[in-house]
């Protein structure tokens, strides 16, 4: 082990119990063990998820949130303690790797309440607030510190009063709860949370709780829910259980649906740097035992649950500054390095490293780190579009139904929370297989066809692998897509697979194979104005095939032309973006985490954004626009298109004979070439391909 990497390995202590290191599993949607929507309570499959994780080299698992009523049904979870029966088996393998697990539990989110599409419109109506109906979300679930909240999701929906006999049941569940979790072996608790903005985040926070009872006002009046809550926890369970306190150092918001970015001067509506050095000495004081760290509320979401755009390790001089003000361990998330980590660990800055998302993108990671082969690691590239795939338009509705979303999944490693649908083992029946085309699809279907023991030969008519993720990796905020890149490269070169570079090819039959898997991707797309050639395409800018000046209008404010944009705010250019609909980065799978900071960002560098706004054509002053205001001229030296792919048909006609004639070899197509997508739609295709071939 590189010995820079040491001080994560150190044992250390929460209360009184001992941690084997300083690895924190953080929890994370989809990671829950009880999850009331389960007909049992208990998470099919999730056994399997711990199992790949228990035994690499992490010291505390927190698993995902407990709530302490359900969302449907209005069941409080101390009155079943039935569901934590099928828990205790996991516990007991993890304990049995040496590690040690917490359980969070939950007040709920309050005004940061994910609202089902389908509900929305009774729940503006007042309907769902009225109604105790078993069947349907109640008043627990539609209630903040103040009444008449706005919603976060959608603010035309406005929250009831949390009144103080719903306070004291909740009081009295936590610390049931918590006996119960004793009784499953589990060795310790979390409260979530004075973190993220949710429901005990918004009684502790001054632009959320302007309440005149004994909880709103005064700071301590303000924090006094989060602390009655580990009083009764100690007093149910004994001083000595540990309890945890997921704590957000820093609110980082402006306002209602507002967030600040990194580097911004602003004024703080929530928790101050200032008033959370008071905050941690009383929650200390209450009886916590340990702070689990990072920034943000869902005002600002990306702070909690930091996107591409964020830097590396970018809470952690908060959480560095507010370990001053207690005498309990601390622990250090957002996008966390085992490098920084260790070396803050080293110093005596913090306690322990938080990590999520990577470890569902490698559960290795940490024993990766730890044998010295950090080439091996998946790199996590901050995506959110498995793990975190709540989609959201300027903080105002959402694309998905939390009743029916599947998180705590991963782009990059389907294999994750799919243990039990998938399957790792070597094909019965290998097969000669080609592949064609060596972006992403391509490569991935020809790494997971070579594990299950096929013969594959990947052709790529360039001489580099990637795609048009090489583009997509190119901008200077994307050094883990760079790594990923790098990453699919060795892992394709150590897969087996015969790799043909500069080998175009152009039939099918030329192959000699049983199967044919066509990964060629999708060609830009262009615009039919005037002027039109005077642009360049996304692709060609981001590969670096033509430069650009000064003053650049971007053509499509999706995800694709927002990054650009900031790539080139970045480098001190002038940049403008052109979108014909009322919103930036509005496609969906976006998570709103990722949309709202790159929106955020672009208004930081005061980016301007021309909204519901047609191009009409391109001319050598620059590109003629029809705005809602009329028709103006924008002035531009450079102009990127950035409007989309279509797929590329070249072997379609091929595939569609041969596989209605049944011959040789049986063709597919996977990724763009077959339906524009995104990396998730291209990596799961590929992935399920290879089971379908492998083992049907």
């Amino acid at each position: 082990m590189d010995q820079k990497y040491e001080p994560l390995f150190r044992p250390w202590k929460v209360g009184n119990v001992e941690i084997k290191n300083r690895i924190v599993m953080l929890p994370m949607e989809g990671t829950n063990m009880i999850q009331w929507e389960a007909k049992t309570g208990f998470v099919k499959g999730i056994d399997a998820f711990y199992r790949d994780r228990k035994d690499n080299n992490i010291g505390l698992f927190i698993p995902g949130l407990i709530p302490m009523i359900s969302i449907i049904g209005q069941k409080w979870v101390y009155k079943h303690p039935e569901v934590f029966e099928p828990v205790k088996p996991v516990v007991r393998e993890i304990h049995e790797s040496g590690a040690k697990i917490f359980f969070q539990l939950s007040a709920g989110a309050g005004r940061s309440m994910l609202l089902p599409p389908i509900l929305r419109p009774f729940v503006k109506k007042g309907a769902l607030k009225t109604l105790a109906s078993p069947f349907l979300m109640t008043k627990w679930w539609w209630s903040a510190p103040d009444d008449d909240e706005p919603n976060v999701w959608d603010p035309d929906v406005k929250m009831d009063l949390f009144t103080e006999e719903m306070i004291h049941k909740y009081i009295y569940a936590f610390g049931q709860t918590a006996k119960l979790c004793i009784a499953a072996g589990v060795d310790g608790v979390e409260i979530h949370a004075v973190h993220e903005g949710y429901l005990l985040d918004q009684f502790a926070m001054p632009y959320t709780n302007h309440r005149q009872d004994a909880y709103g006002g005064s700071l301590e009046n303000r924090l006094r829910f989060a602390c009655e809550i580990v009083k009764e926890i100690k007093k149910v369970c004994g001083a000595d259980y540990p309890v945890s306190l997921r704590y957000s150092v820093c609110s980082m918001t402006r306002g209602f649906n507002a967030g600040a970015v990194p580097g911004e001067q602003f004024t703080e509506v929530g928790r101050t740097m200032e008033e959370s050095e008071k905050a941690i000495r009383i929650l200390e004081e209450a009886g916590y035992d340990l702070f689990n760290c990072d920034n943000g509320t869902y005002d600002a979401w990306y702070w909690a649950h930091p996107p591409v755009y964020a830097p590396l390790n970018l809470n952690l001089s908060y959480v560095e500054h507010i370990k001053q003000f207690t005498t309990k361990p601390v622990v250090c998330a957002g996008r966390m390095q085992p490098d920084a980590a260790a070396a803050s660990i080293a110093a005596g800055k913090i306690d322990a490293m938080g990590i999520g998302r990577q470890l569902l993108c490698d559960p290795e990671f940490i024993t990766k780190i730890r044998e010295d082969r950090p080439q091996d690691v998946r790199p996590c590239i901050a995506c959110h579009g498995a793990c975190l795939p709540f989609n959201g338009l300027n903080g105002k509705g959402t694309d998905v139904d939390p009743l029916h979303v599947a998180m705590g999944r991963c782009v990059l490693n389907p294999w994750t929370n799919n243990e039990t649908r998938y399957s790792k083992a070597p094909t019965k029946q290998l097969k000669r297989i080609a592949v064609i085309g060596g972006g992403i699809g391509g490569m991935e279907t020809a790494i997971q066809a070579s594990l299950r023991g096929h013969k594959v030969d990947l052709y790529e008519k360039s001489d580099r692998l990637g795609g048009v993720f090489c583009a997509a990796a190119a901008m200077s905020f994307k050094e883990k897509d760079q790594a990923l890149l790098e990453w699919y490269r060795r892992k394709l070169g150590e897969s087996g697979a015969v790799i043909h570079l500069n080998t175009e090819i152009t039939d099918l039959h030329t192959l000699d194979a049983q199967i044919v898997v066509v990964a060629t991707g999708a060609h830009a797309k262009t615009l039919p104005i005037p002027g039109a050639e005077r642009a360049i395409t996304a692709t060609a800018f981001l590969n670096g095939e033509q430069a650009v000046g000064d003053r650049v209008v971007i053509i499509g404010g999706g995800l694709t032309g927002c990054e650009i944009a900031y790539e080139l705010a970045l480098q001190d250019k002038h940049p403008c973006v052109v979108e014909m609909t009322p919103h930036l980065v509005g496609a969906k799978g976006i998570c709103m985490a990722n949309s709202t900071m790159l929106r955020e960002l672009l208004r930081y560098h005061n980016v301007p954004a021309y909204l519901n706004t047609v191009t009409e054509a391109i001319t050598e002053d620059g590109v003629v626009l029809q705005t809602p205001e009329g028709k103006q001229t924008v002035p531009a030296d450079s102009v990127i298109l950035s409007v989309g792919y279509t797929p590329d048909t070249r072997f379609t006609s091929q595939k569609e004979q041969k596989n209605r004639l049944q011959q040789t070899p049986q063709v597919y197509f996977v990724g763009d070439c077959d339906k524009v997508g995104s990396l998730k739609t291209v990596i799961k295709q590929a992935y399920e391909l290879v089971q379908t071939i492998s083992y049907s």
